[in-house]
């Protein structure tokens, strides 16, 4: 099966869990505190670490499941398991201080991003 249509469906199924994920923790906990994006970054995160052990420890490794799984549902459920996937990979390799700067930067950078974002927009 085509790679692009496996991440397109598992990212539009992912997409569409988070949202509704993000409802119902958002209703269930009350507003204020962004409880749906946090549940969903921690859930994503946990099933990302499941699912790569557990494709890891296949012979085949099944390159499908990978790319309808990791990268198309947990992809566009939550990225921030994908980039929690790549720090602790640095840090594995024996890398944890480019494991503690991509953090750092990752986080710093995309909120200055936003940021710069807004007030670009808000110059018009």
């Amino acid at each position: 099966m085509s790679a692009f249509f496996l991440v397109f469906v598992g990212g539009g199924l992912g997409a569409v869990s988070r949202y509704g994920s993000g409802l119902l923790v958002g209703r269930v906990a009350g507003h204020g505190f962004p409880w749906g994006t946090l549940f969903v970054n921690v859930a994503g995160s946990l099933v990302m670490g499941l699912l790569v052990s557990w494709l890891a420890r296949r012979s085949s490794g099944d390159s499908d499941l990978r790319l309808l799984l990791a990268v198309g549902f947990l992809g566009g459920f939550t990225t921030f398991s994908a980039f929690s996937l790549d720090a602790v990979a640095l840090y594995e390799r024996g890398e944890p201080t480019a494991a503690m700067i991509y953090v750092l930067a990752s986080v710093l950078v995309s909120i200055l991003a936003l940021f710069a974002g807004l007030w670009l927009v808000r110059q018009l």
